[in-house]
This record gives structure tokens, sequence and C-alpha cells, in this order.
């Protein structure tokens, strides 16, 4: 079983691979500064920024890493988003984490909370990890609200990629 979530829907979202076709209907994340205000490090230049993500998604998808996956509105078949599980490295130790951002256009309708919870019920549902963290800066609240309303609880603070923030983390019900 995959870490990318595929042709997997929830009510109001179909998830897909991201496609290099995506970059221009995702550049508006990178536009809007209050997208990224909270994370240290990243290009001042939107499309620069916009494609270093996207080196980074297919990087992750070519090595097997998880992933990000379009968020579809299943309605008008819009990109809303993006959310995956992502192999990463938090002090040291090997996690499977929940991202998830989506366009500010969409913010406050659920589908970061929609799209993670159904991140969470596919990898526990396959074995893929005993527990899932989220990574989230210390002072993005709308995002700890997400990790909250997904199941997760404050596990620690740390710091991850030269920024402060913390660890939420949610264990299988099968443990």
């Amino acid at each position: 079983m995959g870490l990318l979530l595929n042709g997997e829907e929830t009510k109001r979202l179909g998830f897909r691979n991201i496609m290099p076709a995506d970059f221009e209907a995702w550049l508006p994340f990178h536009e809007d500064p209050r997208s990224t205000q909270y994370w240290e490090g990243l290009p001042q230049n939107p499309r620069i920024a916009c494609q270093e993500q996207f080196d980074r998604v297919f990087e992750r998808y070519e090595k097997k890493l998880g992933g990000m996956n379009a968020l579809i509105r299943k309605s008008d078949g819009n990109l809303v988003g993006i959310c995956g599980l992502l192999v990463q490295f938090v002090d040291g130790l090997k996690e499977l984490e929940i991202g998830y951002s989506i366009l500010p256009k969409y913010w406050k309708q659920g589908y970061a909370t929609e799209a993670a919870t159904k991140c969470r019920q596919y990898a526990f549902e396959n074995n893929l990890a005993d527990s899932l963290i989220s990574i989230i800066h210390v002072d993005n609240v709308p995002s700890q609200k997400v990790a909250l309303n997904n199941g997760m609880h404050l596990d620690k603070t740390t710091f991850y990629k030269d920024n402060p923030v913390h660890v939420f983390r949610i264990l299988s019900p099968l443990l």
C-alpha cells in the first residue's frame, strides 16, 4: 500500500497526484503573504517558492516518500488545496506526517480538516504507521486547530528546518 491517496475521496473532495499543470492554480497560495507568514526560509518570489515546492513534491513521489495530493472540489473540479502523508525526520526520528495547505480563497470552509481526517483514516486503515504527526509553526493557530480537529494532541515543541514548531500526534486506534 502506497502513501499517496490518489483516487481516494471525501464527501466534497477528490484526491489525485499533483501534476505540473497544477502550477498556475497553486501559485496564488504563494502570492498571498498570509499563506507562508509563519515559515522562515522560503523564497520571497512567489513563482520560485511555488516551483521549489513542486520540485519537492515530485522528488518525494520519485523516492517513495509520500507526498502531497491535489485536493479537487468535486462540485466544480477546482483545486482547493494540497494534503498528504509525508515521510519526515524530526529530532532524528522517522515519522509519518499529515501535511495540508489550502488556497486562501477556500479557507474557513472545513477543507483542511476534511482532507486531513481522510489521510488519518487511510493511514491507520492501511497500517502505514503506529502514529501520525503534523508539524506546525508555533504561531500558526489555524493549522493547529485543524490538527486538534483531526484528533491530535500537542506532543512536543522543537525546531524543524530552523523554525519553532509544535508536533501534534495521534496514535493508531489499533495499538
